[in-house]
């Protein structure tokens, strides 16, 4: 690891995606709209933005200072591409891997991705291209919501203790040099830099965060992920402590990357993360 953070550089510069008109709730279509209803009523501004390299802080990243960290696990799963073995074998693994990095009581597994932008372009079922701006999968709202959506006999009991959802990023090849994923300090993340976005279904909407421009804002990636490399992500924690609650990310266009780079393939899984009562 040390030879490899000494190949890579300290911070790359390029431009990150950000919303442009926060004074508006956002709305995304998820599948095609009515007749005259645009697909999405938001647009993207690009903000010059330095992202630095995780790798040269990675022993003092925190999920509850940063809201992210790099850790590494090897899988059993022979094809990332296969939603049967991605539920039957790696979700288990997923569920151990982050009890053991949080200290949580209970994990679920609810939900993954997989990514990559020819694949998605081609049509492949099922595989989806990296989302290009800086957002957050979860809000003060939605992410209660998806507690009573999968657990509603219990949700409630469940509510009045501390829970998060982190969602574990793993490429499916590596290195990843094309469109690696950018992380953001959420200690740099102001609370109106979070902007509630709703994102429309046939048969419900939910709501993410896209994030505003603010110069205070500090990224991180890690160069030349491999595919026993995971980033833990927390996208929401229900603790108001002043803990990171919020980490807003999102693919970037590096300008190291090499000509004819393989394009990046990934996986994500979400995870409700359920915490012991506070005593």
């Amino acid at each position: 690891m040390e030879t490899e953070t000494m190949q890579t550089p300290k911070q790359v510069t390029t431009a990150m995606n950000y919303l442009a008109d926060p004074e508006v709730k956002p709305v995304s279509y998820m599948y095609k709209p009515p007749e005259g209803t645009p697909v999405r009523s938001w647009h993207i501004s690009k903000h010059p933005t330095t992202i630095h390299n995780g790798r040269l802080i990675v022993d003092r990243m925190s999920l509850d200072r940063q809201g992210f960290v790099l850790i590494h696990n090897h899988s059993s799963v022979g094809n990332f591409y296969d939603d049967d073995q991605v539920r039957s074998v790696y979700y288990p693994e997923v569920e151990s891997l982050v009890k053991k990095a949080t200290g949580a009581v209970r994990l679920l597994a609810f939900d993954h991705n997989v990514r990559c932008g020819p694949m998605a372009k081609r049509g492949d079922t099922g595989v989806r291209e990296p989302v290009k701006y800086a957002h957050n999968d979860y809000t003060l709202k939605s992410g209660p919501q998806r507690v009573r959506d999968l657990l509603p006999g219990e949700a409630e009991a469940l509510l009045k203790n501390r829970f998060a959802v982190i969602n574990v990023w793993r490429p499916i090849r590596g290195p990843v040099e094309d469109m690696p994923l950018a992380v953001c300090d959420a200690g740099s993340i102001a609370p109106q830099d979070l902007v509630a976005t709703d994102l429309v279904y046939p048969d419900r909407t939910g709501e993410v965060h896209s994030l505003a421009f603010n110069a205070a804002h500090r990224w991180y990636y890690f160069p030349h992920m491999q595919a026993d490399e995971l980033i833990l992500l927390k996208c929401y924690d229900s603790a108001e402590d002043g803990r990171a609650r919020f980490t807003a990310h999102g693919a970037f266009e590096d300008p190291t990357t090499p000509a004819g780079a393989p394009a990046r393939e990934s996986i994500e899984v979400r995870t409700l993360v359920f915490f012991a009562p506070q005593t």
